[in-house]
């Protein structure tokens, strides 16, 4: 497929191509953005020489659909809207099980007296306490997140 012949062709502009290299340049620039740039670069029929689609995604590690869908937002909706990422409203916003209080209380519970009949705290029983303790419950992953952020290591809290 010659450049010519492909439905939507990138031409980015000298002003354009400096403000890309800008970006990529910067370290906090994500991976997505980057990989993002490098297409629009390849792609840039102004800039010869022009990459095939095939060429750009062996060259990025990148599919071809992933190419195909950053070159038709750049001719429909422009560079700002293709090198801006776009986050989920909702994993923005989704409220952590653990916050300080809970983490609070559940290392109070693991460091505190072990329930009659065993010998050390597991994640089972510190599931049981905590739904005791907390309106709702947390679960065992959430609890071993929470304890090996702490480095609290059930194993060494034993009672003899």
């Amino acid at each position: 497929m010659t450049p010519t012949s492909k439905k939507y062709i990138v031409k980015l502009t000298d002003d354009e191509l400096k403000r890309l290299n800008k970006i990529l340049r910067q370290k906090n620039t994500s991976e997505t953005v980057a990989n993002r740039i490098r297409i629009l670069k390849d792609m840039d029929a102004n800039h010869p020489p022009v990459k095939t689609y095939k060429q750009c995604a062996s060259d990025h590690g990148i599919s071809e659909p992933t190419i195909t869908n950053v070159v038709k937002k750049f001719v429909n909706e422009g560079l700002d809207a293709t090198i801006k990422l776009k986050r989920s409203v909702n994993s923005d916003n989704a409220q952590r099980k653990v916050d300080g209080r809970v983490e609070a209380k559940l290392l109070e519970v693991a460091c505190g007296p072990v329930p009659k009949g065993h010998s050390r705290w597991t994640l089972r029983l510190l599931e049981a306490q905590m739904k005791i303790i907390l309106d709702k419950p947390i679960s065992r992953e959430a609890i071993r997140r929470t304890l090996k952020k702490t480095n609290f290591d059930l194993t060494a809290a034993t009672t003899g």
